[in-house]
């Protein structure tokens, strides 16, 4: 993005991964031109692209903003046509230009036993990717406002001393940008019996073989067990009712057995972790509609030491 010469006026999207600036050492029409430039999956800048004319002159032009339609932009030039040194226009963007449409996320972290807003740290992670989209930290009494572009599935993490971390996943793919949703989000203090849901944890049905996309979680268990070193924990597998009983406990053990062997490859001892299998026996919802059998398909962590 840098060069020789002057880049200058940066304006970064609410989408978090489209770059608007101006330069004059990249190649132009002259004086300062305007460019975009996007951030790819892995996290890295892509090439600057020149905006062309007739938005870009032999003249100066800068300080380019977009307005929230993510369509009408705004920039600064001393084009002849103008009423002196610089001056203001506007244009629609064509679609090459315009950055991801992007909705809003808003809500309050909160300690879950007494209400109390905690300060806290908030990550934002593309779901298929891994790389995260966004980091945030919330005011004094938790309150967080964060956009995010639309098309991509995220997991939510969220990390406090002296809580257990959470986890929920947000799945946007499908969702109408300029919206805005609500999720308040409780906090476990870090006590014996205290356990959180592992809400990124993927099997395909039937199978113990932890997905790809899973790693996202499992590592920030990884990274909350070093950052607790003496907690000891163990790993809960439980199913819904369909198939037989004895299936349904044997899948389960062999579920909860995978994340605590993928917690051993990461250097956590064998002593800190156990696994255990509940099969159908501790439903958390109904299991006569898909909606609750999903969330008795899960995986749980329980604090069992400190």
């Amino acid at each position: 993005i840098n060069t020789p010469g002057d880049e200058q006026t940066p304006f970064i999207h609410a989408d978090n991964q489209t770059l608007y600036f101006s330069s004059d050492g990249l190649p132009g029409y002259g004086n300062q031109d305007l460019f975009v430039v996007r951030r790819g999956a892995d996290g890295q800048w892509g090439t600057p692209e020149n905006l062309g004319y007739p938005i870009n002159t032999i003249d100066e032009e800068s300080a380019l903003a977009i307005a929230s339609d993510a369509v009408t932009a705004y920039y600064a030039s001393d084009r002849p046509d103008g009423l002196g040194g610089m001056d203001i226009y506007s244009f629609d963007m064509r679609p090459s230009m315009q950055p991801a449409r992007t909705l809003w996320l808003q809500g309050r972290v909160y300690d879950a036993k007494t209400s109390a807003g905690l300060p806290s740290t908030i990550a934002l992670i593309d779901l298929k990717s891994g790389i995260e989209a966004s980091r945030l930290q919330t005011d004094e009494t938790g309150q967080y406002l964060v956009t995010l572009p639309i098309g991509k599935d995220y997991v939510l993490n969220v990390n406090r001393k002296g809580y257990l971390f959470y986890s929920d996943q947000f799945l946007l793919r499908e969702k109408a940008s300029d919206s805005t949703y609500r999720k308040d989000i409780p906090l476990q203090p870090i006590e014996v019996n205290a356990s959180v849901v592992l809400r990124n944890i993927f099997f395909d049905v039937k199978q113990y073989e932890l997905r790809p996309e899973s790693r996202v979680e499992l590592d920030r268990l990884v990274q909350f067990l070093r950052d607790n070193p003496t907690v000891r924990i163990q790993i809960e597998g439980h199913t819904d009712n369909v198939g037989k009983p004895a299936d349904n406990q044997k899948l389960s053990e062999l579920r909860a057995r995978a994340v605590m062997q993928y917690l051993n490859q990461k250097a956590i001892k064998n002593e800190r972790v156990t696994a255990k299998g509940f099969g159908e026996t501790q439903p958390v919802a109904p299991n006569t509609t898909e909606g609750g059998r999903a969330q008795n398909r899960r995986t749980e962590v329980k604090i069992v030491a400190k």
